[in-house]
């Protein structure tokens, strides 16, 4: 694309990955810092194609190792305005992976990037020829930016400067959409940035649903399908409400259809269980169903621990992304969680049981009151036996459903005989999944009086080995 560069530059490279034995450094990421930002300047403000560079460059890392990064960019133009920054930022993830060789993840202050060992000794030995290449895409592909300058930091301590004043912009942008909700409009946006990496992903975002990378909201989606209206952001036109409770419209429907090449024709924005929103990758939070208690966890790309259904994010990730529509698990911007129709068709926050603290802590402020103290973190259960017994002792609202199945289960024919409840309570009945679900399996006791009957009903199980030793 530009001979200028010690790289190519193409949209062929969306999608490299760069694994580690062919790392030269990795940039940022879960285990160091960094950000990226992009911010509206009067015209004057902005030196066109200026880069500066705060802290070690790429010659000066040693190979093999990690380091903090953040990316500032200054934008200027007639057309310019607050809105459209947030467009440009996500824009800075697909462009910095046309660049062979650097390999981009996520976005805002969870950006993880990678440099390759061929890409170094092609001749990318410093960050300013791949920021003028950013910076050049910019201007080549959104015309409505007339100058940009790029700021690059790898200085520990000033990035802890900076990240705090980053992330109060984007909560500033998440604020603008707190009292507008689905049915005030008539227009959802799509984005479509993640294709390369999820072909079938149909992200739709609405005022009550941002992006699922948590980086556009429907301001910004509108700000961007309006100056470029070809672009990776368009209009959705809701058409009509076919459930209002589920978040189910004809509009997104027939989106859908188009977007996922006909994967998928029914996606329902505010369901965990029946035809969720796809997954992409990108998702700041995963959540997961637990059968044995009948709750949704969820988890963050910060959290390293093992959530209590015995699997880590990057497991849950895996299972959830690249465009798919799964039950059982679901890929959400951080934002969605502060939605009054957060996953309101299946109990909403009643439904939650477990989040990681840190996260919790993140949207303590936005969760009902009363529930508050009922959702369980990493220090109060760290598997399934401790987690029924936190929500036991604290009465949370999902023992009512225990109750329910508990009424109901004499109307079943083929119920089994099982152990005495403890506390009262019966162990909830699973939720009948599809065959692409993986649930953790639930605790299996031998001997005794009592015992589990499990009946797979529709089910395609693939089983290499099964190793059944008796504890001691």
């Amino acid at each position: 694309m530009a001979d200028e560069f010690p790289f190519e530059i193409s949209p062929m490279f969306e999608g490299e990955r760069i694994r580690k034995d062919g790392m030269f450094v990795e940039l940022a990421g879960p285990k160091s810092k960094g950000f990226e930002l992009v911010r509206a300047a009067e015209m004057d403000d902005v030196e066109d194609g200026r880069f500066t560079l705060i802290g070690p460059d790429l010659s000066d890392m040693e190979e093999g190792s990690r380091y903090p990064l953040a990316m500032v960019y200054k934008i200027a133009g007639e057309l310019v305005e607050a809105d459209l920054e947030s467009i440009v930022e996500r824009r800075n993830h697909e462009f910095q992976n046309y660049i062979q060789g650097f390999m981009h993840l996520n976005q805002r202050d969870d950006v993880w990037m990678r440099v390759s060992k061929d890409a170094i000794a092609k001749g990318m030995t410093s960050f300013e020829p791949v920021a003028k290449a950013i910076m050049m895409l910019f201007k080549n592909e959104l015309p409505f930016i007339e100058k940009v300058e790029a700021i690059y930091i790898t200085d520990m301590d000033e990035i802890e400067k900076e990240i705090e004043n980053a992330r109060g912009v984007y909560k500033a942008r998440d604020e603008r959409t707190r009292d507008l909700h689905d049915e005030d409009v008539d227009t959802f946006y799509g984005c479509t940035l993640c294709a390369s990496f999820a072909p079938t992903n149909v992200c739709v975002v609405t005022p009550d649903r941002i992006s699922l990378c948590g980086a556009i909201n429907w301001f910004d989606g509108r700000a961007a399908a309006k100056v470029d209206p070809e672009g990776p952001q368009f209009a959705i036109p809701k058409g009509d409400v076919i459930d209002a409770e589920s978040g189910e419209y004809a509009g997104v429907n027939e989106a859908a259809k188009r977007l996922s090449s006909g994967e998928y024709d029914r996606i329902k924005l505010h369901s965990f269980f029946e035809y969720p929103h796809t997954s992409c990758g990108c998702f700041e939070v995963v959540g997961f169903y637990i059968p044995e208690v009948d709750g949704i966890g969820w988890v963050d790309r910060d959290f390293a621990g093992t959530a209590p259904n015995g699997l880590q994010f990057s497991t849950m990730a895996g299972q959830t992304g690249g465009g798919k529509q799964v039950v059982g698990f679901l890929g959400v911007g951080v934002n969605y969680f502060r939605s009054p129709k957060f996953i309101q068709s299946d109990g909403g926050w009643d439904r939650v049981v477990w989040m990681p603290k840190m996260l919790k802590d993140k949207v303590l402020n936005d969760m009902p009151e009363n529930i508050r103290d009922m959702v369980a973190t990493e220090e109060d259960a760290t598997d399934v036996e401790t987690l029924r017994t936190f929500l036991k002792d604290k009465n949370h609202p999902i023992l009512e459903r225990w109750v329910e199945e508990e009424e109901e289960a004499p109307e079943e024919e083929e119920a089994p005989q099982a152990a005495a409840p403890q506390g009262g309570f019966a162990a909830p009945k699973m939720m009948q999944m599809p065959s692409n679900f993986m649930p953790s399996m639930p605790m299996m006791s031998g001997g005794g009086s009592g015992g589990v009957k499990i009946i797979l009903k529709n089910a395609k199980v693939s089983i290499e080995k099964v190793i059944i030793k008796k504890q001691d």
